[in-house]
C-alpha cells in the first residue's frame, strides 16, 4: 500500500513527533512505529491495520508514511473505521492531531533502539545529550542539626519532575554505587569534603561542583535510564545515605546485565588499542588547553569583579565629597566657585560610577556562568575520561594478565607433579581442577576486557559528542564581553557631558588681583618691608 500523503496540511505536532523518532532524518522501523502508536491506547489490531496502510513492504516508513499514520490514528481515536479514503475529506484543511500522551519516554525509546541497531556508534548529538535531563542544585538556606550543622542541597530533575533534599554524604553513597555498577563508564569525581571551617565561598564552589557532577551523570546515555540514578533523583524519604545502599546492595554491575557482554569481542575493532592511544593524546591536549582557558576565564571574572569594586569605591568617594557640609566661605575661595560646581557634579557622577560597578558585576556573573562553569564542566568530563583509562589499564587489563600468569604457574606445577609419577596423582588432579577453574576465570576476564574496551570506545565518542560545548563557551564569551563593553561605553559616554559641566563656563578672573597678607590685610608697598 502506498504511503503517500496528498491530502490536508501538516500540523506542527506531526513534525515534532518526527523530530523525536527520527532526529537524523532516517526511516521509522516497525518496532519504533508500534512503540509510538501504543501510546494512543488503540487496540493492537487497529495499530497493525494502520501499519499495513502506510507500510511500503520494506519494513519501515518514511516521513510521509509517519504523517499518514498519525492522521489515521487520530481518526481511529474518534471512533472511525480506518481506510485511506478518510483522509480525502481533509483536502485543504489541517490533519487531525492524535492523543499520544507524554512524548518524553518516546525519545528515550528512540535513542535506545538506534543504539541497539548500531552499538558501536553513540548516535546522539550534543543537543540530544543535553535534553536527556536538566538538573539544578541549590543551597537550602536553613541549616539543620542540633549540634553539628550541615548543608543541604535542593536537587531538581526536569525529567522526573522531582525536587529532593540531599546532603553531601548522600552524594558520596551515590558515587560509590555508581563506581561499582558502572566501572567501565565515565564517572566524574566528587568535590572534596572539608571537615571543619567550611566558609561560604567553599560551600558555593562545592554546590557548583555537585551540580556539574549531576549534569554529567544525567546526560550520560547509559546512566540516564538506570534505576540507581532514578532512585537518587526521586527518593523523598529520610536517611538517603543508607537507604540507597540498602536498596542496591549486591546489585550486579553493568557487565553482568548487559546484552552486549556475551558478544563484546565482536564489537571491538582490531585497531582498538591504536585508536585508544590516539584518543588519549587528544584528550590530554584538550585537558591542557581547557585548563588554561578556564584559568584565563577565571582571571577575567576576577578582573571584572575587581573593576566593579573599584568603580563602586571611586563613586563612593565622589559621593562623600558631594555630601560634605564643611563651611566654605569667600575667605577660602576668593572669587573661585569651582568647589560648589564640583560638589553638584560629583553627586551626579557617583550615580554613574555605581552604574559602571553594576554593569561590571553583571559581566562577572554572566562570565562565571556562561564561560567558566561550562569549561569546568568539560574539564570534569575530561578528568573522568582519564580516570576511566587508568581503571581499564590498572584494573581489568592487569587482572587479566595476572590470571594468565597464574594459569602458567598451575600448568608448570602440574607438569612437575606428572613427572614425579603416581605419588603425586592427587596433586595432579587438584591442579587439573584449578586449571579448569582458572580457564573459566580467564574467559570471563577476557569478556570483561573486551566489554571494557567497547565501553571505552563509547565513552570516547561521548567526549566527542560534548565537544559542541566549545561553541557555547565561545558564543557566551563573545556575547558577554560585547554586551559589557557596549554598556560600559554607553555609561562612559554619558559621563563625559557631566564632567564638562564641572567647570563653570563664566568665571570672572580679575586682571590685577589684590595680594593679601597672611592675616588677610592688604600689603602696603610703603610699609618699609623690603620685597
Amino acid at each position: 500500500m502506498s504511503a503517500d500523503l496528498v491530502f490536508g496540511s501538516i500540523p506542527p505536532f506531526y513534525r515534532e513527533v518526527y523530530d523525536i523518532v527520527c532526529p537524523n532524518q532516517e526511516h521509522v522501523d516497525r518496532e519504533l512505529f508500534v512503540q509510538l502508536l501504543v501510546k494512543s491506547s488503540l487496540p493492537k489490531t487497529t495499530i497493525m491495520q494502520i501499519w499495513e496502510l502506510v507500510d511500503s513492504s520494506q519494513g519501515f516508513v518514511a516521513r510521509n508514511g509517519l504523517y499518514k499514520a498519525l492522521a489515521l490514528t487520530a481518526l481511529a481515536q474518534q471512533g472511525k473505521n480506518i481506510n485511506e479514503k478518510l483522509l480525502e475529506s481533509f483536502s485543504g484543511q489541517e490533519l487531525p492531531k492524535p492523543s499520544l500522551g507524554d512524548l518524553s519516554d518516546l525519545k528515550t525509546t528512540s535513542i535506545r533502539l538506534r543504539r541497539e541497531k548500531n552499538p558501536n556508534v553513540l548516535g546522539l548529538n550534543y543537543s540530544e545529550l543535553c535534553n536527556l535531563d536538566t538538573v539544578k542544585v541549590e543551597l537550602v538556606p536553613e541549616k539543620k542539626g542540633l549540634i553539628l550543622k550541615h548543608v543541604e542541597y535542593e536537587v531538581t530533575s526536569q525529567r522526573w519532575k522531582t525536587t529532593v533534599l540531599r546532603r553531601y554524604n548522600d552524594f558520596i553513597s551515590f558515587h560509590e554505587l555508581l563506581m561499582l555498577r558502572f566501572p567501565y563508564r565515565l564517572i566524574p569525581r566528587l568535590p572534596p569534603k572539608k571537615m571543619m571551617g567550611a566558609n561560604r565561598e567553599f560551600i558555593e564552589q562545592r554546590r557548583r561542583s555537585l551540580k556539574r557532577f549531576l549534569i554529567i551523570v544525567t546526560r550520560h546515555p547509559q546512566l540516564n535510564d538506570d534505576e540507581l540514578l532514578k532512585f537518587f533523583l526521586t527518593y523523598n524519604g529520610t536517611d538517603m545515605q543508607h537507604k540507597i545502599k540498602d536498596h542496591f546492595r549486591g546489585s550486579p554491575d553493568e557487565f553482568m546485565i548487559s546484552n552486549l557482554a556475551s558478544k563484546a569481542k565482536d564489537l571491538v575493532p582490531l585497531d582498538t588499542q591504536t585508536q585508544i592511544g590516539y584518543s588519549k593524546q587528544l584528550i590530554q591536549l584538550l585537558y591542557n588547553s581547557v585548563s588554561k582557558m578556564k584559568d584565563i576565564s577565571e582571571k577575567m571574572v576576577v578582573n571584572a569583579a575587581g573593576f566593579a569594586g573599584d568603580m563602586l569605591h571611586f563613586g563612593s568617594e565622589l559621593s562623600l565629597m558631594s555630601n560634605d557640609a564643611t563651611p566654605v566661605t569667600a575667605w577660602a575661595t576668593g572669587n573661585n566657585d569651582t568647589w560648589s560646581h564640583l560638589q553638584r557634579g560629583f553627586k551626579r557622577l557617583s550615580v554613574e560610577y555605581a552604574t559602571l560597578s553594576d554593569k561590571a558585576s553583571h559581566e562577572a556573573v554572566e562570565a562565571e556562568e556562561g564561560v567558566v562553569e561550562k569549561l569546568s564542566l568539560f574539564q570534569d568530563m575530561l578528568t573522568a575520561y582519564k580516570d576511566l583509562c587508568d581503571r581499564h589499564e590498572k584494573g581489568v587489563l592487569n587482572d587479566h594478565q595476572r590470571a594468565i600468569q597464574k594459569m602458567g604457574q598451575y600448568k608448570k606445577k602440574k607438569m612437575s607433579a606428572t613427572v614425579q609419577g603416581s605419588a603425586e596423582t592427587g596433586t595432579v588432579e587438584q591442579l587439573e581442577q584449578r586449571i579448569l577453574d582458572q580457564e573459566s576465570q580467564i574467559a570471563n576476564m577476557e569478556n570483561r576486557n573486551y566489554f571494557s574496551l567497547h565501553c571505552l570506545q563509547m565513552e570516547t565518542q561521548l567526549i566527542h559528542g560534548n565537544l559542541d560545548i566549545f561553541y557555547e563557551v565561545l558564543s557566551s564569551m563573545a556575547e558577554v564581553e560585547a554586551k559589557a563593553h557596549n554598556e560600559l561605553a554607553f555609561v562612559w559616554t554619558a559621563i563625559s557631558p557631566i564632567v564638562e559641566t564641572l567647570n563653570p563656563k563664566n568665571v570672572s578672573v580679575p586682571s590685577s588681583p589684590t595680594t593679601t597678607s597672611p592675616i588677610g590685610s592688604p600689603l602696603n608697598s610703603h610699609s618699609g618691608i623690603s620685597m
